[in-house]
């Protein structure tokens, strides 16, 4: 591990609403960089779980932006980087690079982001991504160093017209939480386990109809859902079309955990069916460290971690009846569930860890702090 650096110091503009997949990024960041010569701290525009929820002890500020034009934050974060010393800014969000990239002006600090998933097709609002899209992209004029999270994003913002040189892919990395536990197979009923902020991009429909088709097929299955519904109205709909479908017996609703590891050992599969962005999913990540097999979706940076039939199963996106298939079919050992997650864990611990991600952004920010001082 390099340690070439004493204490400089890094400011992370982020939303922190949730302690979803992109805020788990940045905890885990927090977590590792300083074994890499990196102090980081955290200016949350958007105050919420990530404070309560983080692992991280580092320095927090809220700096809350009242709406999406609200820029007076800007001010407030480039104080903040000039009198503790922040050498660099690094945003996450279309929101953050907004205002972190006029803080970055006015405390005369390099701007790096980080790209977790394709702004175009972020969310279901067609306009919604066209505006995101455009203040992300007059945002980063001027921006040091782009982060994606996948080659499928690297590849994504080389069609948006950005330069190669100004691109470096990072991939996602959890911490490996202990050794691969040891578990008995799976059975009589199986868990299958879905980790999301729940909204309509996550494909919740396609998986509750898949359960469905799982249980007309005799199948012994139970769905241990976790963490949020992005609204009350979309929670609504997915728990009234799951009772129509004659399973709402079938499903645990358990809400927010802060302890994600704790639940995926109450799982036997994680699905995530998602319908599209998806950078590189950390839930995917944090499956494989606990030795969970993952059944997903063909999209975006999934199938840069998932080897069908050896790390995983990819099907394809809204296809309902390839989903409820496959999981069939790991029920039915047509794929070795425990050699699928010794090999998932094993690809996991060599490829996605916390330390390369970390050791990843730490070239990133040496590369723009040793130009400067040339």
């Amino acid at each position: 591990m390099s340690k070439n650096h004493e204490n400089i110091r890094i400011m992370h503009v982020i939303n922190g609403e949730f302690f979803s997949g992109a805020e788990r990024v940045q905890d885990v960041l927090a977590m590792r960089l300083p074994d890499y010569g990196y102090e980081i701290g955290f200016c949350c525009i958007k105050p919420g779980k990530f404070s309560a929820c983080r692992n991280s002890t580092v320095p927090i500020f809220d700096t809350f932006m009242k709406s999406k034009f609200d820029l007076a934050p800007a001010l407030e974060i480039a104080r903040i980087v000039k009198r503790d010393n922040y050498s660099l800014l690094h945003t996450h969000t279309p929101r953050a690079v907004l205002v972190g990239r006029i803080a970055a002006w006015l405390s005369g600090v390099p701007l790096v982001h980080h790209v977790h998933s394709p702004t175009t097709r972020d969310t279901e609002s067609v306009w919604r991504n066209r505006l995101n899209s455009l203040i992300e992209r007059l945002s980063l004029v001027g921006v040091a160093q782009l982060i994606p999270v996948s080659k499928s994003l690297e590849f994504y913002l080389k069609k948006q017209g950005w330069s190669e040189k100004r691109i470096t892919m990072v991939a996602n990395g959890v911490v490996t939480p202990t050794m691969l536990p040891v578990r008995d197979a799976p059975g009589p009923e199986w868990v299958i386990g879905s980790v999301a902020l729940f909204r309509p991009r996550k494909g919740t429909e396609v998986l509750i109809q898949a359960l469905a088709s799982l249980r007309q097929a005799g199948r012994l299955v139970r769905l241990r859902a976790v963490d949020p519904f992005e609204t009350m109205e979309y929670e609504k709909t997915i728990k009234e079309m799951a009772d129509r479908l004659g399973i709402g017996d079938m499903i645990d609703w358990i809400g927010f955990a802060q302890d994600v590891n704790a639940e995926f050992t109450r799982m036997d599969i994680l699905v995530l069916p998602s319908l599209f962005g998806e950078g590189m999913p950390m839930v995917i990540l944090e499956a494989m460290a606990t030795g969970v097999p993952v059944v997903a979706s063909n999209v975006e940076g999934i199938p840069e971690v998932l080897e069908h039939g050896k790390t995983g199963l990819i099907v394809p996106a809204s296809d309902i009846k390839q989903l409820a298939t496959a999981i069939g079919d790991l029920i039915d050992n047509k794929y070795d569930w425990y050699a699928m997650r010794e090999d998932s864990y094993r690809l996991q611990v060599a490829s996605f860890s916390d330390y390369s991600m970390a050791k990843g952004v730490a070239r990133v920010y040496d590369a723009i702090l040793s130009s400067m001082h040339r």
